[in-house]
């Protein structure tokens, strides 16, 4: 007697379930007896029942499988992101509640909630400090925010530095050419640099090395604003780490040179490729938009000589292009 079948994912297709999914794309069908070992596949929709003949099953397409699991794996993370927003909305009022006494009754962590409720936060943290101010600045920093934003920022920051502060900046690669960042730091005075990394952080904002700001939705309407020493130690040293692994933009920029005729924004592009990522989500982690991530994937394709998707991973690997330094 045969031992029961055991019920697991898609991801992990047992072996029966395997091979006979392969004969059923070679043939085109498969019997309902032969299915029998491998039940699951009529689970997971990978076999149904022929239109033209209920005796037969036919396999789904690969193609049209996998495509129907992403986008039920995409709207599983859509619903856990409107999750995560509910109960941020409803928490955040709870946490203006402090029932806490004695040596923990001054908060370390506020949330503050709206726009104008943070800029103020924030501009009052930095009004009377002489220090330095550190930030992360991802690629939808300034496409987000209104000319008035931006405006009321450099009166702020330029005010630092009047008073002998300075300013150190992360942005994405994506970045390094924006007319809006590099008229930005043209307009201000004093010790101002920024670096560039092809991955940065949600954006960070740390004062004089004892307030740091972070954002805790999507749209940043609501953020926190942390004065506990060991978490703001710990997002300084992040910064500062990351910082020396960055490439100078400004007040003097450094180009990354090219290697064996791939150039630094496809090596990026290559290293999420070979983890699995797709397209969209390269785009997303490298601020581009995907037409430009897939120009940028035919140019790698053709430089290394790949003439399919899965072959451009192999080649990739074989190359070393991500064993080298930027």
């Amino acid at each position: 007697m045969s031992a029961p079948h055991q019920d697991h994912d898609v991801e992990d297709l047992c072996v029966a379930a395997g091979e006979l999914y392969e004969t059923a794309l070679r043939e085109g069908h498969v019997s309902p007896a032969d299915a029998e070992a491998a039940p699951c596949l009529v689970d997971l929709g990978l076999l149904h029942p022929s239109v033209a003949d209920l005796n037969r099953l036919e396999p789904v397409p690969p193609a049209v499988a996998l495509h129907r699991m992403l986008r039920t794996a995409e709207e599983r993370i859509a619903d856990e992101r409107r999750r995560e927003q509910r109960l941020a909305d409803m928490f955040e009022p709870l946490m203006r509640i402090d029932g806490r006494t004695g040596a923990e009754s001054i908060p370390t962590v506020t949330v503050l909630s709206g726009l104008d409720r943070i800029r103020r936060a924030i501009a009052q943290a930095m009004a009377d400090t002489s220090g330095e101010l550190l930030a992360i600045q991802p690629h939808t920093s300034h496409t987000r925010l209104a000319p008035g934003v931006l405006d009321e920022a450099m009166v702020r920051d330029q005010a630092l530095l009047d008073r002998g502060g300075r300013i150190r900046t992360l942005y994405q690669h994506t970045l390094r050419h924006a007319p809006t960042v590099l008229r930005r730091y043209e307009e201000l005075r004093g010790d101002v640099e920024a670096r560039s990394l092809d991955e940065v952080t949600e954006r960070i904002l740390i004062v004089d090395r004892a307030v740091a700001f972070i954002p805790v939705n999507a749209d940043r309407t609501l953020a926190l604003e942390i004065r506990h020493p060991a978490i703001v130690t710990f997002l300084a040293t992040t910064f500062d780490r990351l910082w020396r692994l960055a490439t100078p933009m400004y007040p003097q920029a450094v180009q990354q040179p090219a290697m064996n005729g791939v150039t630094p924004r496809q090596r990026a592009i290559a290293a999420l490729l070979v983890e699995g990522h797709t397209d969209a989500v390269v785009a997303d982690r490298l601020g581009m938009n995907i037409r430009t991530v897939r120009e940028h994937i035919a140019k790698l394709a053709s430089t290394l000589g790949s003439e399919s998707r899965a072959q451009l991973g192999f080649l990739i690997g074989r190359s070393g292009i991500l064993d080298q330094e930027g």
